[in-house]
């Protein structure tokens, strides 16, 4: 397996609702995509764990709900908040985001010197079962958060930036999926990042659907029971 978790997922709100009837209820802004803020930190933590149960809400599956966006979303807004997208419900909330990496080699490099060290002092063992069981361990999470070499796939030469992408219940259908990554593959061929890729759950049929609508293709050494899929960042 990469230790990419699968991409595209979607999970329940926690979005307190707008007073009824309340006199700028009007004039809210609709949802829209903005740039990652550091006041984001928390609902990016909240969207990752609700949606990181094969897109549905991962609390209280493991012993420490903060080890899923401990590994698959704050290290990345931690090491380059340029390339995080999220989107804003139109009340300064977000409910869903992209977020990547445009080297995944120096990435690599830098979680081995500044993420893992106090990932495993924070988390040096399992800890009790929780008597979810789930396919994804915790023992495995563990490990990847400890070894960011998993990252390091055959083909990263090739396709140097990869991403992660989660989104809410309430932003469904409406196309941010395609919006969040036309937004990230533009941010990409500004640094002059060619391609990139991400990693997913073979059993997610409709994250697949979506990425090859998007025009993904397999990368070489993708496997079925670990598909890689790749794209041009232009």
């Amino acid at each position: 397996m990469t230790g990419e978790r699968t991409d595209a997922a979607v999970g329940e709100p926690r979005v307190a609702e707008p007073t009824p009837g309340h006199p700028f209820d009007e004039l809210r802004t609709p949802p829209f995509i903005r740039p990652y803020r550091r006041d984001d930190r928390d609902a990016v933590f909240e969207i990752c764990l609700r949606t990181a149960a094969g897109g549905g809400d991962a609390t209280g599956v493991y012993s420490d709900d903060a080890l899923m966006p401990e590994v698959f979303a704050l290290p990345y807004v931690e090491y380059d908040p340029g390339l995080a997208f999220v989107v804003d419900d139109g009340y300064g909330r977000a409910l869903g985001y992209i977020i990547g990496v445009a080297d995944t080699r120096a990435f690599v490099d830098w979680w081995g010197r500044e993420w893992g060290p106090a990932f495993r002092t924070r988390h040096p063992h399992a800890g009790p079962p929780t008597g979810r069981n789930p396919d994804y361990t915790e023992e495995q999470l563990l490990a990847a958060g400890a070894d960011p070499t998993r990252m390091l796939i055959p083909d990263v030469d090739a396709y140097p930036a990869h991403l992660h992408i989660d989104l809410l219940p309430d932003l469904q259908g409406q196309g941010f999926g395609r919006r969040l990554i036309d937004t990230l593959r533009a941010a990409l061929a500004e640094r002059g990042v060619a391609a990139l890729h991400l990693g997913m759950d073979p059993a997610n049929t409709a994250a697949r659907a979506f990425y090859d609508r998007l025009g993904f293709h397999e990368l070489p050494s993708s496997r079925p029971d670990a598909p890689l899929l790749g794209i041009a960042t232009s």
